[in-house]
């Protein structure tokens, strides 16, 4: 690039205004944002004047990034982070406000009290006006013994004892590799954290086999996201405002969830991968005590269902269901079971079935041990009784492949049973796997690929509009980004 051009590059940023600029950096890290104001004298205040700020420990970690990332690039990513925080809160103009700071950091050494005492005076100063935080922990749930837990736990308690504050400001928590004693995490979250909405827990817990109770009248938590604990039970007894609750990962053998007054939950999300000794549970049950629940995802990555069959029971709970999302079947299962779900929820407008396939997991020696033979479906076909009644408008199905007869069969059936529908959406897997892409020739449980070529297409939207008895939907394949054909 010339001098000239050089020069007509900097006169383009220099006419832009600073809430520009600023909007720019507030689109990068926070490590980024400041190595900007050694470009110029008017860019050198620029990051301290974001309304938001993002600072990040992981930000701060060497790049490429290590694996493993050991204590001591955790402990020079505290140092950086820490001078970071004291810069950007210690000298800010007393004339702007942060209305957003969102901090991640390690609790490990002094630099965790550091950065305490740096937020704890902003938000005392009103500088601050919402926090999001995240305690961390680089160990896998796996790596972490019961002692690691508590100790993290205990770091956790002191810092929040020792900087009310935070607290009082704190409106979205993550938390990671801690456990609790019971009355310690209500009293955390829910006695002080009175300005909480959104809570995550990745291996958090008050014991193996413990029960966690939630009973917060009071409390203003709108999303509760839950990542491989060991209790053997959650009981929302009364959470007012509680909107969405996601629970990943359980371990033991009867229904993971048990409700009490949740009147305001509309999102429901279920992931687990059953064991061998893990029985089905009654959905319908888990269900009880939910009036407005308008959004339920079960995604059973690739094993055997965790619920039993169920048809009509489930009525009373699926009664204001919108959107029901079957996600994980295993590609060579039949699908027709998941009729019995659509049965019960006859006021479902869009209905997202997503199948599982990866090859990589059938060669692999240790996922029999672990998981056992996968266990086709044993639903009955439901008998239709309200097949004029449903409200479905659009099926999306994941993972279509022409080989697999039964497939082309259950979007065609349910294509006649939907008399209001508009759009099938037929997609391919869209999880990519290095795995299964390392294998030469890669073997396809399914056999056969997603139909890119528009004869195929054309021939498989014929299948599916033969003797079709009530709609005539929009057809759409999809690969990726990329729409391959409508019709």
């Amino acid at each position: 690039m010339g001098e000239r051009e050089e020069a007509q590059g900097v006169d383009r940023l220099t006419m832009l205004t600073d809430d520009i600029l600023l909007s720019i950096l507030g689109r990068v890290d926070h490590a980024a944002a400041a190595r900007t104001s050694v470009l110029s004298k008017r860019w050198r205040n620029l990051p301290w004047l974001l309304p938001e700020l993002n600072l990040h420990v992981r930000d701060f970690l060497p790049a490429p990034c290590p694996n493993p990332i050991e204590v001591q690039h955790m402990g020079r990513a505290m140092a950086s982070l820490t001078k970071s925080t004291s810069s950007l809160l210690g000298n800010r103009r007393s004339d702007r406000t942060i209305t957003r700071l969102s901090l991640q950091l390690y609790m490990t050494g002094n630099r965790s009290r550091d950065i305490g005492l740096l937020v704890s005076d902003a938000i005392d100063g009103e500088m601050v006006k919402e926090l999001h935080f995240a305690i961390i922990d680089e160990k896998g749930a796996n790596d972490c013994e019961n002692e690691d837990m508590l100790r993290q736990a205990l770091r956790v308690d002191r810092f929040f004892s020792a900087y009310p504050s935070v607290l009082c400001c704190l409106m979205r928590l993550h938390l990671v590799n801690a456990r609790f004693a019971d009355s310690d995490l209500h009293h955390l979250l829910f006695d002080c954290g009175s300005q909480l909405q959104h809570l995550s827990i990745d291996n958090c817990d008050t014991g193996d086999c413990s029960v966690w109770r939630i009973d917060a009248p009071d409390s203003k938590l709108r999303i509760l996201e839950v990542y491989f604990p060991c209790w053997q039970r959650l009981e929302v007894l009364c959470l007012p405002k509680l909107e969405r609750l996601s629970w990943e990962g359980w371990f033991y053998f009867h229904a993971p969830l048990l409700f009490g007054s949740v009147p305001a939950l509309k999102e429901l999300y279920l992931l687990n991968l059953a064991t061998p000794n893990q029985r089905g549970f009654s959905l319908a049950e888990v269900l009880h005590g939910t009036t407005n629940v308008n959004t339920l995802t079960l995604n059973f990555v690739g094993e055997k269902l965790w619920i039993q069959p169920e048809g009509k029971q489930l009525r009373d709970a699926f009664s204001k269901l919108r959107k029901l999302c079957i996600h994980g079947i295993y590609v060579q299962f039949d699908l027709f079971w998941t009729m019995n779900l659509l049965e019960a929820a006859p006021s479902v407008e869009i209905f997202d079935v997503e199948v599982y396939e990866h090859p990589c997991e059938d060669v692999t020696e240790g996922r029999i041990e672990t998981f056992g033979d996968r266990v086709k479906p044993s639903w009955e076909m439901p008998r239709f009784t309200s097949s004029g009644k449903w409200q479905l408008k659009e099926l999306l199905f994941v993972g279509f492949r022409p080989s697999l007869e039964q497939h082309t069969l259950f979007i065609r059936a349910v294509m006649d049973r939907a008399p209001n529908l508009k759009m099938v959406l037929i997609k391919d897997y869209k999880e990519s796997c290095e795995c299964c892409e390392a294998l030469v020739p890669r073997p396809s449980p399914a056999g056969g690929t997603f139909p890119r070529d528009k004869a195929e297409q054309e021939t498989i939207v014929n299948q599916l509009r033969d003797k079709a008895c009530w709609s005539s939907p929009q057809i759409i394949f999809s690969s990726g980004y990329l729409i391959c054909g409508t019709y």
